[in-house]
């Protein structure tokens, strides 16, 4: 069988459809990069379904990211690149790994959409959770570090960092709810039953109040760089739904992956301690020790939630593979999920009782 994410690896030559002009991104460079040398050269990574992101090398060998919103009509609030410069700037300043941020360009005539150009991270991103290319005694002491690093993430204080406005104090779940009910209805392409009940259900059942902390919205192993021989994380990347939200949504999507099955890209029926991968509840017991935290009586609420919401965020990026404006080739097969997210969603509200 083919490793996850093997077709995500390395780079490409940029796609027709993302081409831009490099010697207007050259000449922005030099003025607003402190450091660049011409000649510039541009690849496109092979991830980044959402934003299309390239690798930059300057003519010193200098290496540097560049995320951009993508062409063609994009849904409301999507693409936020300069709410991701905003807060990798910010988290810059913590301990929470992240890129050094550059330079936030607003400017459409430069590049032809608005993009932010931040520091290359060398080292590796693990696609497959289970982390098969590592070596077996050391997949838990990656696990770990993904914890602990969401551990100081969700520490992070937002006042201090001026993101007091980058969203809202609580209510996280129940907004998120309607946020991604309105994107999904705006990119749906069939009628799915558990999508309808859960749009109803969800809601009405939301968590009343949660803490508040800045949150990824992403978070997950392949939204991170990791060194390229030790379990230690250099950078978390791809902010672009980060926000001020619930630290329990976020941990819960962290550990959905433990609810869905293989065929459906989780790892909820393999025998993971055969392969030294640790399961959900030492997921939950690192956490709660970083961060003094407990996990809630209403946990399967939360996964429910979390599951419907990557449905309504495949369904988006399947929308866009159907109109051209994906930024992976791949991305026509994330409608093949939405279905099957929806009602493993449902078939954990029923548990709680859902009709």
């Amino acid at each position: 069988m083919a490793k996850r994410g093997a077709d995500f690896v390395g780079t490409m030559a940029v796609q027709d459809r993302h081409r831009f002009d490099t010697a207007a991104l050259e000449r922005y460079m030099a003025a607003q990069v402190e450091g660049f040398t011409a000649p510039l050269t541009v690849e496109q990574f092979r991830g980044g379904q959402s934003n299309p992101t390239y690798k930059l090398i300057d003519g010193g060998g200098r290496q540097y990211v560049l995320r951009r919103k993508p062409p063609g009509k994009l849904l409301p609030s999507a693409h936020a690149v300069d709410r991701e410069f905003r807060v990798i700037a910010a988290l810059n300043r913590t301990d929470v790994p992240t890129p050094r941020a550059y330079a936030l360009c607003e400017d459409d005539s430069v590049v032809g959409t608005a993009f932010y150009i931040m520091e290359f991270c060398d080292g590796r991103v693990l696609w497959d959770p289970l982390l098969p290319d590592v070596p077996q005694a050391m997949r838990a002491r990656i696990y770990e570090a993904k914890v602990d690093t969401l551990a100081r993430l969700h520490k992070a204080d937002w006042q201090a960092l001026d993101l007091a406005d980058f969203g809202r104090p609580g209510s996280y779940v129940a907004r998120q709810i309607s946020r991604w009910g309105k994107q999904y209805k705006a990119s749906e392409t069939e009628a799915i039953p558990a999508m309808d009940k859960l749009l109803d259900w969800l809601p009405a059942n939301a968590p009343p109040a949660d803490d508040t902390t800045i949150v990824h919205g992403d978070y997950r192993l392949d939204n991170m760089i990791f060194h390229k021989s030790e379990p230690r994380v250099l950078a978390v990347i791809d902010w672009e739904i980060s926000t001020l939200g619930d630290p329990l949504a976020e941990l819960s999507y962290l550990c959905m992956m433990y609810r869905v099955p293989e065929a459906q890209g989780g790892i909820g029926d393999i025998d993971l301690g055969a392969l030294g991968v640790p399961d959900e509840q030492a997921m939950l017991r690192w956490y709660c020790e970083r961060t003094g935290r407990s996990i809630p009586a209403n946990w399967e609420y939360y996964m429910a939630y979390n599951l419907f919401r990557v449905a309504c965020i495949r369904q988006g990026v399947y929308a866009r593979s159907l109109d051209g404006t994906a930024a992976n080739r791949l991305a026509g097969e994330s409608g093949k999920l939405v279905r099957p997210n929806a009602e493993l969603a449902w078939t954990i509200a029923q548990k709680l009782g859902a009709r």
